[in-house]
């Protein structure tokens, strides 16, 4: 069976719509999003590389793993805090955000080392 054409219209005006709205997105932000595709992605490769190779010290995987995940979790805090329109923050300073940041991702790492063992 078929697609409708309203189907793919719809899909194709929702897919426009996300578009120009992104466009719109400030630099820093985008840069903010593609490290957390960059981490993301890094995490699946690793997935995909343990499911051919095998995953003999399974710390080191899981290692690897947390650690592309947890910068990822961190950089969306770090998006969500810089973005100017959340009124949320709105009274935290982007460079206490960064600090934040740096320092979570210092824990984290050092947590990660530990565990390797």
């Amino acid at each position: 069976m078929g697609r409708s054409p309203t189907t793919k219209d719809d899909a194709q005006a929702l897919f426009q719509s996300l578009r120009s709205a992104y466009a719109a997105t400030p630099t820093n932000l985008k840069i903010i999003d593609l490290y957390v595709v960059f981490a993301v992605f890094t995490a699946v490769i690793q997935v995909v590389y343990m499911a051919v190779v095998g995953s003999f010290p399974f710390n080191s995987f899981l290692s690897g793993v947390l650690s592309c995940v947890g910068t990822a979790v961190l950089a969306v805090c770090l998006r969500i805090q810089v973005n100017k329109e959340n009124k949320e923050f709105k009274d935290l300073p982007p460079e206490r955000a960064f600090a934040d940041f740096v320092l979570c991702n210092l824990v984290l790492h050092l947590v990660i080392m530990n565990f390797l063992g």
